[in-house]
């Protein structure tokens, strides 16, 4: 596969960090790292008929990332408001009723013909949190549309109060991959009420779920568990150098973008680990969630 087709769906915005504004939404970030490592990255969302949509698509303009993809409704331009704390954990407040909340799927959209083109999929809870968007990601929509061998992958981005066991149980339901950190887990088996250490956890998802191949598990700095039906790969991840101080905005959404390609190029399973590791680090070390690569970042 040359230059695979990688959709990120779901929510684009604009994350208002301490130190500026910069374009955010896990699927944003995570079609921009796919681009940058080599596929076509694109990002399936919506943006207002507004000035900050204005904005948007020519920021997605000059990061490279098609806006075909991009509808216009006349709801607000998404903002979350971020603050950091010493350790560079970050904490949002997403603001209600925004045009990525009425993504919307016809029966001749163009979204339609992206589904079958797609090669891996991303999606997460937070824009499953109105009914609109939920319907149009989830089965009776976009996911239903796509090729039986494209990459389903399930970034939960467990965000506020925006998620249900419903939305979790329907997603896993739908996905061939799931991705969460250390602080959802106890979450999310709490919701679908699975029980025992992240072994046993992980054990329990795979018989809750058959059609998934992969669960991924961060713990920020300390590293992350990739985990198949086979084998389990462990890595400590990288430290950031001294001095630098963490930004973890988008550091989530570069490893699920790197496991994406990894996955879909057939890696090992702790190469394509320590590539996801690396590039999560990097962008922990960079201000915003899309960071250019070249230049700054070491050769993946």
């Amino acid at each position: 596969m040359s230059r695979p087709v990688i959709v990120g769906i779901g929510e684009v915005l604009w994350d208002l960090l301490p130190d500026g504004k910069f374009l955010g939404g896990a699927p944003g970030n995570f079609a921009f790292h796919a681009s940058q490592l080599g596929a076509e990255g694109i990002v399936a969302s919506a943006v207002g008929r507004d000035a900050l949509g204005d904005e948007i698509i020519e920021r997605l303009d000059s990061l490279g990332l098609s806006t075909e993809y991009v509808q216009r409704n006349d709801a607000p331009t998404g903002t979350v408001t971020a603050t950091l704390d010493a350790e560079g954990k970050a904490t949002y407040i997403i603001h209600e009723n925004t045009a990525w909340d009425q993504i919307h799927i016809g029966e001749d959209d163009a979204w339609g013909a992206l589904a079958l083109r797609a090669d891996a999929v991303c999606f997460g809870s937070l824009a499953q949190r109105t009914s609109e968007s939920r319907s149009s990601i989830q089965r009776f929509a976009f996911l239903a549309s796509v090729r039986p061998r494209c990459l389903r992958i399930f970034d939960i981005n467990l965000r506020q109060s925006y998620y249900s066991q419903e939305v979790v149980d329907t997603s896993l339901l739908l996905a061939d991959a799931f991705k969460l950190n250390d602080e959802e887990l106890p979450v999310v088996a709490e919701l679908l009420e699975l029980a025992g250490n992240e072994a046993e956890l992980v054990a329990a998802l795979w018989e809750k779920y058959p059609s998934l191949r992969v669960v991924a598990l961060t713990r920020g700095a300390s590293g992350s568990t990739l985990f198949t039906r086979f084998r389990r790969s462990d890595h400590p991840g990288y430290p950031l150098a001294e001095g630098v101080t963490p930004d973890t905005v988008g550091a989530g959404d570069s490893f699920t973008a790197a496991l994406a390609v990894g996955l879909l190029h057939f890696d090992d399973l702790d190469t394509l680990h320590d590539k996801a590791s690396r590039l999560a680090a990097f962008v922990c070390s960079q201000p915003g969630g899309t960071p250019l690569h070249s230049g700054t970042m070491p050769p993946l």
